[in-house]
């Protein structure tokens, strides 16, 4: 039984050092650095269609970016988001996400309306406290300067001097999001994200398909669609994509 062990053991560390050493023979992706977490001031493009994305949000409008993941949808929209706010070109930034969970359910949570979305706004939260720092982040929003605006609640308001955020925008219905879109106001920037093939509504529910439908020949409104080639993440994820359609 222990020989058993030990030539298993032997088997796996053989194939770990594979992987380490020639991952395009086990995955089929190219070796690459990791990428540096350092923190960069000013963001770059790294694809084209990145920007594009980056130039639509450094001016007022509506912004529609979908496309699978990883391909910095969220992450440039919450880093222009703050630069926005830190040139003085709006007052606040105001943050977007329907409250749907990913094929689970996690039942009630407690605390404020802040608290009970947290969980559904992690992956913004994490932005903006890589660019402006945790403490930064926890003053602006006890001022108001940084909004979480549940969807629920958007009706009837106007968002003014506002950097909106719309993440997660393919779990949206058609209505809310015609709701979303249509809180647009003076001097503002108002970006929707999304990626049509992760909606975790009911099929034919989700809105996105339908908006883009409609909005995609208005010349006032930018669409930039991402695609697998765009993606900035683990080469991995790239690869994966080709199977996961």
């Amino acid at each position: 039984m222990g020989k058993v062990n030990s030539r298993k053991r032997d088997q796996f560390d053989r194939r770990s050092r594979k992987l380490a050493e020639h991952p395009t023979e086990v995955f089929g992706i190219e070796r690459v650095s990791p990428p540096s977490h350092s923190y960069k001031k000013n963001i770059i493009a790294k694809t084209p269609e990145q920007g594009r994305l980056i130039v639509a949000l450094e001016h007022e409008g509506v912004s529609i970016a979908v496309g699978p993941a990883g391909t910095g949808k969220t992450y440039l929209s919450i880093a222009k988001a703050i630069e926005s706010l830190e040139q003085g070109r709006v007052d606040r930034i105001v943050l977007c996400r329907p409250a749907i969970e990913a094929g689970e359910t996690i039942g009630f949570l407690p605390g404020n309306i802040e608290a009970k979305l947290a969980p559904y706004l992690r992956p913004m939260y994490d932005v903006l406290t890589e660019r402006l720092g945790a403490k930064r982040v926890k003053t602006l929003m006890a001022e108001g300067v940084i909004e979480i605006a549940p969807i629920a609640y958007l009706r009837g308001r106007t968002f003014n001097n506002a950097f909106v955020v719309v993440d997660e925008a393919q779990n949206c219905t058609y209505i809310q999001l015609k709701m979303l879109v249509t809180r647009y106001g003076w001097n503002s920037t108002l970006v929707l994200a999304g990626d049509p093939d992760q909606s975790d509504l009911l099929p034919g529910m989700s809105g996105l398909p339908e908006l883009l439908g409609r909005l995609k020949s208005l010349p006032s409104v930018n669409i930039i669609s991402f695609q697998k080639d765009d993606v900035i993440r683990h080469p991995l994820v790239a690869a994966m994509l080709e199977y996961l359609d």
